[in-house]
Protein backbone atom coordinates (compact mmCIF):
# COMPACT_ATOMS: atom_id res chain seq x y z
CA UNK A 1 0.00 0.00 0.00
CA UNK A 2 1.02 3.53 -0.94
CA UNK A 3 2.40 5.54 2.03
CA UNK A 4 -0.69 8.05 1.41
CA UNK A 5 -3.86 8.36 -1.03
CA UNK A 6 -4.36 12.06 -3.20
CA UNK A 7 -7.59 11.95 -5.39
CA UNK A 8 -7.97 14.84 -7.53
CA UNK A 9 -11.18 16.94 -7.07
CA UNK A 10 -13.10 19.49 -9.64
CA UNK A 11 -13.87 22.23 -7.20
CA UNK A 12 -12.98 24.43 -4.34
CA UNK A 13 -13.23 21.73 -1.88
CA UNK A 14 -10.19 19.61 -0.23
CA UNK A 15 -10.77 17.73 2.69
CA UNK A 16 -7.20 16.04 3.88
CA UNK A 17 -7.58 13.56 6.89
CA UNK A 18 -3.55 13.42 8.49
CA UNK A 19 -3.98 11.20 11.26
CA UNK A 20 -6.57 8.46 9.94
CA UNK A 21 -3.64 5.89 8.96
CA UNK A 22 -3.88 2.16 10.51
CA UNK A 23 -0.33 0.59 8.65
CA UNK A 24 1.97 0.30 10.50
CA UNK A 25 5.42 0.50 8.80
CA UNK A 26 8.08 -2.96 9.41
CA UNK A 27 11.03 0.04 10.48
CA UNK A 28 8.66 1.65 12.88
CA UNK A 29 9.72 -1.15 15.78
CA UNK A 30 8.35 -0.04 18.49
CA UNK A 31 8.78 -1.19 21.88
CA UNK A 32 5.06 -0.43 23.56
CA UNK A 33 1.77 -2.21 23.51
CA UNK A 34 0.03 -1.55 19.68
CA UNK A 35 -3.15 -0.26 21.36
CA UNK A 36 -2.29 2.82 23.49
CA UNK A 37 -1.05 3.57 19.99
CA UNK A 38 -4.34 2.60 18.37
CA UNK A 39 -6.00 5.24 20.67
CA UNK A 40 -3.98 7.78 18.86
CA UNK A 41 -5.24 7.65 15.49
CA UNK A 42 -8.02 9.12 14.05
CA UNK A 43 -9.88 5.91 13.27
CA UNK A 44 -12.53 5.98 11.00
CA UNK A 45 -12.17 9.43 9.72
CA UNK A 46 -11.54 8.53 6.27
CA UNK A 47 -14.73 6.18 6.19
CA UNK A 48 -17.18 9.48 7.73
CA UNK A 49 -15.88 11.14 4.59
CA UNK A 50 -15.90 8.38 1.52
CA UNK A 51 -18.52 9.91 0.35
CA UNK A 52 -16.14 13.05 -0.74
CA UNK A 53 -15.09 12.24 -3.91
CA UNK A 54 -18.79 11.89 -5.44
CA UNK A 55 -18.92 14.87 -5.43
CA UNK A 56 -15.92 16.41 -7.00
CA UNK A 57 -14.11 17.26 -3.61
CA UNK A 58 -10.05 16.60 -3.58
CA UNK A 59 -9.21 13.98 -0.81
CA UNK A 60 -5.66 13.43 0.77
CA UNK A 61 -5.40 10.49 2.84
CA UNK A 62 -2.21 9.10 5.34
CA UNK A 63 -1.98 5.80 5.78
CA UNK A 64 0.67 5.82 8.08
CA UNK A 65 0.28 6.74 11.94
CA UNK A 66 0.54 9.74 13.26
CA UNK A 67 2.94 8.21 16.48
CA UNK A 68 5.13 6.98 13.14
CA UNK A 69 5.15 10.15 12.20
CA UNK A 70 3.17 13.47 12.33
CA UNK A 71 2.79 15.02 8.82
CA UNK A 72 0.56 17.91 11.36
CA UNK A 73 3.86 18.87 12.73
CA UNK A 74 6.69 20.89 11.19
CA UNK A 75 10.15 19.17 10.29
CA UNK A 76 11.40 21.32 12.85
CA UNK A 77 9.17 20.44 15.97
CA UNK A 78 11.40 17.14 16.25
CA UNK A 79 12.72 16.03 19.42
CA UNK A 80 16.15 15.47 19.26
CA UNK A 81 16.63 13.50 22.18
CA UNK A 82 15.32 10.66 20.40
CA UNK A 83 18.13 10.54 18.40
CA UNK A 84 21.61 8.47 17.89
CA UNK A 85 23.37 11.57 16.83
CA UNK A 86 23.76 15.34 16.08
CA UNK A 87 20.69 16.25 14.04
CA UNK A 88 22.03 18.47 10.46
CA UNK A 89 18.41 20.19 9.95
CA UNK A 90 16.81 23.25 11.26
CA UNK A 91 15.17 22.78 15.04
CA UNK A 92 12.02 25.04 16.82
CA UNK A 93 13.23 27.09 18.93
CA UNK A 94 10.44 28.86 19.90
CA UNK A 95 9.23 27.50 23.21
CA UNK A 96 5.66 28.01 21.92
CA UNK A 97 5.75 26.38 19.07
CA UNK A 98 7.28 23.11 21.31
CA UNK A 99 4.51 22.60 23.60
CA UNK A 100 3.82 19.73 21.78
CA UNK A 101 7.17 18.63 21.21
CA UNK A 102 7.64 18.76 25.27
CA UNK A 103 4.22 16.44 25.51
CA UNK A 104 5.95 14.00 23.45
CA UNK A 105 3.99 14.50 20.77
CA UNK A 106 6.50 16.17 17.70
CA UNK A 107 7.21 14.99 14.33
CA UNK A 108 8.48 11.74 15.79
CA UNK A 109 6.35 10.97 19.11
CA UNK A 110 8.69 10.18 22.16
CA UNK A 111 5.70 8.36 23.93
CA UNK A 112 1.73 7.99 23.95
CA UNK A 113 -1.13 9.94 24.71
CA UNK A 114 -0.92 8.21 28.14
CA UNK A 115 2.91 9.12 28.56
CA UNK A 116 3.95 5.73 27.92
CA UNK A 117 7.89 5.26 25.67
CA UNK A 118 7.10 4.59 22.47
CA UNK A 119 10.88 3.41 22.03
CA UNK A 120 13.43 1.28 24.08
CA UNK A 121 16.14 2.64 21.46
CA UNK A 122 17.35 5.59 19.82
CA UNK A 123 16.31 6.58 16.14
CA UNK A 124 19.14 7.04 13.54
CA UNK A 125 19.31 10.14 11.84
CA UNK A 126 18.99 8.16 8.72
CA UNK A 127 15.73 6.61 9.35
CA UNK A 128 13.88 9.95 10.56
CA UNK A 129 15.04 11.59 7.14
CA UNK A 130 13.57 8.80 5.93
CA UNK A 131 10.25 9.09 7.63
CA UNK A 132 10.46 12.38 6.44
CA UNK A 133 11.14 11.56 2.35
CA UNK A 134 8.34 8.67 2.44
CA UNK A 135 5.70 10.40 4.53
CA UNK A 136 5.87 14.20 5.39
CA UNK A 137 7.37 15.40 1.68
CA UNK A 138 4.52 13.80 -0.12
CA UNK A 139 1.65 14.21 1.53
CA UNK A 140 2.37 17.98 2.07
CA UNK A 141 3.11 18.33 -2.38
CA UNK A 142 -0.77 16.33 -2.40
CA UNK A 143 -1.95 18.94 -0.25
CA UNK A 144 -0.57 22.12 -1.56
CA UNK A 145 -0.95 20.54 -5.26
CA UNK A 146 -4.68 20.27 -4.37
CA UNK A 147 -5.30 23.77 -2.90
CA UNK A 148 -3.40 25.41 -5.80
CA UNK A 149 -5.98 23.15 -8.22
CA UNK A 150 -8.86 24.05 -6.04
CA UNK A 151 -7.77 27.21 -6.07
CA UNK A 152 -7.44 28.12 -9.72
CA UNK A 153 -10.83 26.23 -10.60
CA UNK A 154 -12.76 28.90 -8.52
CA UNK A 155 -10.57 31.77 -7.34
CA UNK A 156 -10.67 30.51 -4.12
CA UNK A 157 -10.92 27.74 -2.37
CA UNK A 158 -11.80 26.08 1.34
CA UNK A 159 -9.34 23.51 3.29
CA UNK A 160 -10.67 21.21 5.85
CA UNK A 161 -8.51 19.59 7.55
CA UNK A 162 -9.79 16.26 8.70
CA UNK A 163 -9.27 14.64 12.59
CA UNK A 164 -11.24 13.17 15.48
CA UNK A 165 -10.43 14.11 19.42
CA UNK A 166 -11.26 11.35 22.23
CA UNK A 167 -14.46 12.43 24.15
CA UNK A 168 -12.18 13.41 27.37
CA UNK A 169 -8.41 14.59 26.62
CA UNK A 170 -5.71 12.05 28.09
CA UNK A 171 -3.13 12.71 30.41
CA UNK A 172 -0.17 13.62 28.01
CA UNK A 173 -2.02 14.19 25.05
CA UNK A 174 -2.56 18.06 25.02
CA UNK A 175 -1.76 21.33 27.04
CA UNK A 176 -5.77 20.65 28.73
CA UNK A 177 -5.41 16.57 30.33
CA UNK A 178 -8.87 15.54 31.51
CA UNK A 179 -10.42 18.01 29.62
CA UNK A 180 -14.07 17.28 28.41
CA UNK A 181 -14.48 17.69 24.86
CA UNK A 182 -17.32 18.90 22.78
CA UNK A 183 -18.48 16.99 20.01
CA UNK A 184 -17.16 19.46 17.55
CA UNK A 185 -13.80 21.85 17.52
CA UNK A 186 -13.27 24.23 14.50
CA UNK A 187 -10.30 26.10 14.48
CA UNK A 188 -8.59 28.72 12.69
CA UNK A 189 -5.66 29.64 14.68
CA UNK A 190 -7.79 32.54 15.89
CA UNK A 191 -9.16 33.63 12.38
CA UNK A 192 -5.79 33.56 10.85
CA UNK A 193 -5.96 30.47 8.35
CA UNK A 194 -9.95 31.30 7.36
CA UNK A 195 -12.43 33.47 7.50
CA UNK A 196 -13.45 34.29 11.05
CA UNK A 197 -17.57 34.02 9.25
CA UNK A 198 -16.63 31.07 7.42
CA UNK A 199 -15.64 29.21 10.17
CA UNK A 200 -19.19 30.59 12.04
CA UNK A 201 -20.51 29.47 9.61
CA UNK A 202 -19.92 25.89 10.24
CA UNK A 203 -20.06 26.08 13.80
CA UNK A 204 -23.44 27.20 13.07
CA UNK A 205 -24.53 24.73 11.04
CA UNK A 206 -23.38 22.07 13.45
CA UNK A 207 -25.12 23.88 16.48
CA UNK A 208 -28.44 24.15 14.53
CA UNK A 209 -27.83 20.13 14.29
CA UNK A 210 -27.74 19.93 18.11
CA UNK A 211 -24.34 19.36 18.28
CA UNK A 212 -22.11 21.01 20.51
CA UNK A 213 -19.43 23.18 19.41
CA UNK A 214 -16.03 24.97 20.60
CA UNK A 215 -14.22 27.52 18.23
CA UNK A 216 -10.70 27.61 18.61
CA UNK A 217 -10.23 25.64 22.34
CA UNK A 218 -8.84 23.36 22.98
CA UNK A 219 -7.67 22.81 19.50
CA UNK A 220 -6.82 25.62 17.35
CA UNK A 221 -5.19 24.11 14.02
CA UNK A 222 -1.52 23.18 13.44
CA UNK A 223 1.03 22.77 10.78
CA UNK A 224 -1.60 22.04 7.69
CA UNK A 225 -3.54 25.12 8.46
CA UNK A 226 -0.98 27.52 9.18
CA UNK A 227 1.15 26.49 6.29
CA UNK A 228 -1.86 26.86 3.75
CA UNK A 229 -4.94 28.62 4.75
CA UNK A 230 -4.13 32.12 3.64
CA UNK A 231 -7.15 34.64 3.99
CA UNK A 232 -6.26 37.53 2.26
CA UNK A 233 -5.74 35.45 -1.14
CA UNK A 234 -8.63 33.67 -0.39
CA UNK A 235 -7.09 30.40 0.97
CA UNK A 236 -9.22 29.30 3.56
CA UNK A 237 -7.92 26.39 5.98
CA UNK A 238 -10.40 25.17 8.81
CA UNK A 239 -9.19 21.97 11.13
CA UNK A 240 -12.29 20.30 11.85
CA UNK A 241 -12.16 18.01 15.49
CA UNK A 242 -14.61 15.47 15.94
CA UNK A 243 -15.26 13.95 19.26
CA UNK A 244 -14.82 9.72 19.04
CA UNK A 245 -18.30 9.23 20.97
CA UNK A 246 -20.46 9.97 18.14
CA UNK A 247 -19.18 7.38 15.93
CA UNK A 248 -17.05 4.73 17.74
CA UNK A 249 -15.99 2.91 20.72
CA UNK A 250 -13.04 4.35 21.93
CA UNK A 251 -11.93 0.93 24.01
CA UNK A 252 -13.00 -1.11 21.15
CA UNK A 253 -12.51 1.11 17.80
CA UNK A 254 -15.75 -0.42 16.76
CA UNK A 255 -17.43 1.60 15.18
CA UNK A 256 -21.09 2.18 17.01
CA UNK A 257 -24.69 3.30 15.70
CA UNK A 258 -23.95 7.02 16.19
CA UNK A 259 -21.84 6.36 12.65
CA UNK A 260 -24.71 6.64 10.20
CA UNK A 261 -26.03 9.73 11.69
CA UNK A 262 -22.49 11.85 11.69
CA UNK A 263 -21.63 10.81 8.32
CA UNK A 264 -25.01 12.22 7.42
CA UNK A 265 -24.21 15.81 9.10
CA UNK A 266 -20.53 15.80 7.45
CA UNK A 267 -22.33 15.03 3.99
CA UNK A 268 -24.90 18.18 4.72
CA UNK A 269 -21.80 20.61 5.99
CA UNK A 270 -19.66 19.42 2.42
CA UNK A 271 -22.71 20.35 0.22
CA UNK A 272 -22.39 23.67 2.21
CA UNK A 273 -19.43 24.03 1.86
CA UNK A 274 -19.22 23.56 -1.57
CA UNK A 275 -22.68 26.14 -2.16
CA UNK A 276 -20.35 28.76 0.12
CA UNK A 277 -18.37 31.16 -1.66
CA UNK A 278 -16.11 32.80 0.98
CA UNK A 279 -15.01 36.06 -0.54
CA UNK A 280 -17.85 38.06 0.54
CA UNK A 281 -17.92 36.98 4.07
Amino acid sequence: MPFITHLPGSCALVLDSPHSGTTYPADFLYACELMPLRRAEDTHVEKLYDFAQTLGVHWIEAHFPRSYLDVNRNTTELDVTLLDAFWPEPVEADPKALSKVRLGKGLIWRSTDEGIPIYARKLSVKEVQARIDRCWRPYHAAVAQAIASAHQKKGYCIHVNCHSMPAIAASSATDFPGEVHADFVVGDRDGSTASPALSKLVCRYLSERGYSVSYNHPYKGVELVRRYGNPALHRHSLQLEINRKLYMNEATLKLTSGFGALKATLHGLVELLLDTDPRPL
